[in-house]
């Protein structure tokens, strides 16, 4: 019997980008054993059939190194466009997406974007808010959520994981404050 295929989230990986290595992500010998790992963490994660939304920062380097990177990773794999993708929009994504973009997850309502937002569409009715760009340093919220790999072990990361971590928060989005 066939595993369900999966959906996850992820964000920032910056491959090839060495400066990441200096303040955001120390301890790595450089930015080729940061790469590996971080590539090795996405396979142990994501199966062949699995569907990935990338929200922004795929890497910060030449074109051909980082197809060389886009090849290696497991699953279909969906960008939603960061501040540092302009040349990886060349990659062979199943999807691109600039700015926003919402969709239905296991029932779910989701606004993706790579930049964190304070009110989003339908977040009064429940509507969940993932992100990226700000590398752990934004808390999230009972509806918002950073998926970003240096939240998470530096791994995609599941609807469940994300809504378990949401839980456990009491932070309130400003827009479902204003709506009570």
């Amino acid at each position: 019997m066939e595993a369900a295929m999966a959906t996850l989230f992820t964000a920032d990986n910056h491959f090839g980008h060495a400066g990441i290595l200096h303040g955001l992500r120390p301890g790595f010998a450089g930015i080729d054993e940061h790469d590996a790992m971080l590539v090795e963490a996405w396979n142990a994660t994501v199966q062949p059939g699995d569907t990935v939304y990338h929200l922004g920062d795929f890497a910060l380097s030449t074109p051909e190194y980082a197809a060389k990177i886009f090849r290696r990773l497991n699953g279909r794999k969906i960008l939603v466009s960061g501040n540092h993708d302009r040349k990886n929009r060349r990659l062979p994504w199943a999807e691109q997406h600039d700015g926003i973009r919402e969709v239905s997850v296991e029932g779910r309502h989701l606004v993706l974007c790579h930049y964190p937002m304070r009110s989003w569409p339908r977040a009064f009715k429940g509507s969940l808010h993932l992100f990226g760009h700000t590398h752990g340093l934004l808390p999230g919220t009972t509806q918002s959520q950073d998926v970003g790999v240096d939240v998470w072990s530096y791994r995609p990361v599941t609807l469940d994981q994300i809504l378990e971590r949401m839980s456990a928060s009491d932070t309130q989005p400003e827009e479902r404050v204003l709506t009570r």
